[in-house]
C-alpha cells in the first residue's frame, strides 16, 4: 500500500462511493453528486474511487486495530491480556467469544463496505468510456487499478473466510441484485474465484522494479503471493459447517502447485523485494514511515491523519509497555506466552526485535519484567516521534513479507514432493540464517530427512519468524494442528511452572538495576544494555541459568520462574485459551445484530 503521503487524497474519494449504515452490513445509501458511469469514465475520478477502496483495510475496525491485533491474536506466541469476558476483546482471545461480542461487528461491516466499494470499480470499469476512447496509457492505468480492486476484494473475502468460514458472496455492486439478503456462500466457491481474479490482476500489476515508483501501492509480488496463501489455506483444513469438523480441502496438490509457482516467481524479481538482513530494520520502518532496506515488506497498510478511521493504535493498544507517566504513555495490550521466550535459541536475533523482556517506567527508564509481563516488541511507540497520550501513531500494519513468500515455496514444495527438495531446504535456511547472521556457528541445522522432520522445521520456523503479526492462529488452522499445539502449551507451560524438563535451569528471579532506554539503539543491544546479575560466562546467559538464591547488593529482583502461576493454565479468568474447543474454535460467530438483519444468514459452527 502507498505510504501515508499518498493516502492523504483519501478525503477526494468519499463522494464517490457507497457507504454503509450502522444497522446492516448490505444497507445502502449514496451521497455521490456525480453519476457512476460519469465517475469511472474519469481517470482522476477512478483513482480517487480506488483510494477509498485501500481506506477500508484501515484505522480502528480494520487493521489498524481490532484486525490486527484483537481478532487475530491467540495462538501459542501472544495473547491479549487482562480478564475473560465473552463480550470483549479477551473472550476473543480465549477462544469463547459470544455473539454479542461488539468486537465482531464494526471489523465485518468494515470488509464488506470494502467489498462493495471494489466491486463498484470492478463493474464499471470495463465499461467505462476510457476503454473506447481513451489513450493507450489511461487504458493501460485503469486496467492497473482494475488490478488492484481485485486485489483488495481477494483481501477483503480472505480475512472473512479465514475468521467466519463461509460467508455471502457478493462479486457485484449491491445495486446489482434484486435483494441484499444473500446466504452463505461455501468458502471453495469464493476461493475459486478469487484465485482467478489474482491470475487476472497480476497480468495488470507491474512489479516494483518496473512500476516507475518508489511507493507503488499493490504490487504483482503482493498479487502473486496473495494468491499464494489463498492456494495454501483452499489446500489446507478448515472448519466446515456439514458435518461440523475440520477437513482438509480437495485436491490439494492443484493448490499446492499455485502456492508453488507462485512464489517462486517472486522469488525470481530481488529486485524488487528481497530479504532484508537487518530483522529490525523491517519493523523500525513501519514506524518511520518509510520502506525498509530491501523492501521486505510487500506490502502493508498504510496509517494516517491520527483518527480512528484512517490511523492505527499499533504501538499504544499493543507492543512495548510504556508506563502512562512517562514520555510516551503505551503499550502492553497484548503478552507473550513465557514458553514462546524459551522457543527461540538465545542466538537468535528474533527474540528480543519480537518480544520485550523490560519495560519503561514512569522515569523513561527501562525495568526487566515478570515472566508473565512479556509484551510484543515489534510495535514500539518510543520507536515513533510521537509522545504523550496519543493513541494514533501512524504505523502500518504488515500484511506480507518475503520471509513469508521463501517459507510458502518450501512448504509447497515439501507437500508436491512428499519431502523437502534442495530448492525448499535453501528457503528455509535464508530465513533462519538471517536470525543467525552474527552468530552463523550457533544457527540450529535444518532438518530434512524427510517430509514430516521438514513439514515440523516449518512449522517452528514460522512460529519464530511471524510472532506477533497475526499469522500464527491461522496457519495452525489450515494445518489442522491447533488442538495438538493447545496440548503441548499447556503441558510446556505446566513443565515451565514446575520447573522441570527443557525448563529446568530458568532462572525463578531476575535481578536488575533501573536503567537508561535509548530506543535509537537496536532492540538486541537494549536487552543486552540491561543491568542484570548473572551468573555463566556470557551476559545472555541471565535468562538461561539458575538464579542465586539471594538478591545481591544494589539490585532489585523480579520473579521469572517464580512468577509462573497455575491459573496462566487453567482457570477460567485468566487461562491462556482457556474455552478452546476443537471443531468449534477455530471460527468465530457473527455479531447478532447482523444475523437478525438477515433472513437468509446462518449461525453455524455450533454457535
Amino acid at each position: 500500500m502507498k505510504t501515508k503521503q499518498y493516502i492523504k487524497i483519501l478525503g477526494v474519494s468519499l463522494v464517490l462511493l457507497t457507504s454503509y449504515s450502522c444497522s446492516d452490513y448490505l444497507d445502502v445509501e449514496s451521497p455521490s453528486n456525480i453519476s457512476e458511469t460519469e465517475a469511472f469514465s474519469d481517470i482522476d475520478y477512478t483513482y480517487s474511487a480506488l483510494i477509498g477502496v485501500y481506506n477500508q483495510l484501515g484505522g480502528d475496525n480494520g487493521y489498524g486495530n481490532r484486525i490486527s491485533t484483537i481478532i487475530g491474536q491467540a495462538a501459542d506466541d501472544f495473547k491479549t491480556s487482562g480478564d475473560y469476558s465473552c463480550n470483549d476483546r479477551r473472550g476473543i482471545s480465549m477462544y469463547a467469544a459470544c455473539a454479542t461480542n461488539s468486537e465482531l461487528d464494526r471489523p465485518f461491516r468494515q470488509l464488506y463496505t470494502g467489498i462493495e466499494r471494489a466491486n463498484l470499480m470492478i463493474f464499471h470499469i470495463p465499461k467505462s468510456a476510457v476503454y473506447s476512447t481513451g489513450s493507450e496509457s489511461d487504458k493501460a492505468l485503469m486496467d492497473r487499478y482494475y488490478g488492484e480492486a481485485l486485489t483488495l476484494r481477494a483481501q477483503f473475502y480472505y480475512e472473512l473466510i479465514r475468521n467466519w468460514g463461509d460467508v455471502p458472496f457478493q462479486d457485484k455492486p449491491a445495486s446489482q441484485y434484486e435483494h441484499i439478503f444473500l446466504p452463505k456462500t461455501d468458502r471453495d466457491e469464493i476461493y475459486e474465484v478469487l484465485l482467478n481474479d489474482l491470475e487476472k490482476a497480476s497480468q495488470l500489476i507491474p512489479w516494483r522494479a518496473e512500476s516507475g515508483d518508489p511507493t507503488t501501492r499493490i504490487t504483482k509480488g503482493f498479487v502473486k503471493g496473495l494468491r499464494a496463501r489463498i492456494a495454501l489455506a483452499r489446500a489446507g483444513y478448515s472448519l466446515r459447517r456439514n458435518p461440523i469438523q475440520m477437513t482438509k480441502g480437495e485436491n490439494p496438490n492443484k493448490y499446492y502447485q499455485i502456492a508453488r509457482d507462485e512464489t517462486y516467481d517472486i522469488m525470481q524479481q530481488r529486485g524488487s523485494h528481497n530479504l532484508n538482513p537487518n530483522y529490525e530494520d523491517v519493523f523500525r520502518s513501519i514506524h518511520e514511515g518509510r520502506m525498509d532496506n530491501t523492501n521486505e515488506m510487500i506490502f502493508q497498510i498504510g496509517a494516517f491523519g491520527g483518527n480512528s478511521r484512517t490511523d492505527s493504535k499499533l504501538g499504544y493498544y499493543n507492543g512495548l509497555r510504556h508506563n502512562a507517566a512517562s514520555k510516551w504513555n503505551g503499550g502492553g495490550g497484548l503478552t507473550a506466552l513465557p514458553t514462546y521466550f524459551y522457543e527461540f535459541d538465545k542466538y537468535d536475533q528474533r527474540r528480543d526485535v519480537t518480544i520485550n523482556a523490560f519495560e519503561i517506567n514512569a522515569d523513561d527508564k527501562s525495568q526487566v519484567v515478570k515472566i508473565d509481563g512479556l509484551t510484543d516488541g515489534k510495535f514500539r511507540k518510543s520507536w515513533t516521534k510521537v509522545t504523550g497520550p496519543s493513541q494514533n501513531l501512524g504505523i502500518n500494519w504488515p500484511i506480507m513479507r518475503f520471509a513469508d513468500v521463501l517459507l510458502m515455496y518450501a512448504e509447497a514444495e515439501n507437500e508436491l514432493n512428499a519431502g523437502p527438495t534442495s530448492g525448499a531446504i535453501e528457503a528455509l535456511k535464508e530465513v533462519r540464517m538471517r536470525a543467525f547472521n552474527k552468530n552463523s556457528n550457533e544457527m540450529p541445522e535444518v532438518k530434512a530427512n524427510g517430509y514430516q522432520s521438514f513439514f515440523e522445521e516449518i512449522v517452528h520456523e514460522r512460529l519464530l519468524e511471524f510472532g506477533g503479526e497475526s499469522i500464527r492462529k491461522y496457519d495452525l488452522i489450515r494445518w489442522n494442528l491447533l488442538d495438538n499445539v493447545v496440548n503441548q502449551t499447556r503441558q510446556k507451560l505446566q513443565n515451565l511452572l514446575d520447573g522441570t524438563g527443557d525448563y529446568a535451569s530458568v532462572p525463578k528471579y531476575i535481578y536488575y538495576k533501573i536503567g537508561n532506554y535509548d530506543p535509537s539503539v537496536s532492540a538486541q543491544q537494549t536487552v543486552l544494555n540491561l543491568d542484570t546479575y548473572f551468573v555463566g560466562t556470557e551476559k545472555s546467559d541471565v535468562f538461561y541459568t539458575p538464579s542465586v538464591t539471594s538478591t545481591p547488593s544494589g539490585y532489585t529482583r523480579v520473579n521469572w520462574q517464580a512468577a509462573m502461576v497455575k491459573t496462566m493454565i487453567n482457570d477460567e479468568r485468566k487461562g491462556w485459551m482457556q474455552y478452546y474447543r476443537a471443531n468449534h474454535s477455530e471460527l468465530l460467530p457473527i455479531f447478532l445484530d447482523i444475523i437478525n438483519t438477515n433472513y437468509n444468514l446462518t449461525q453455524d459452527y455450533g454457535y
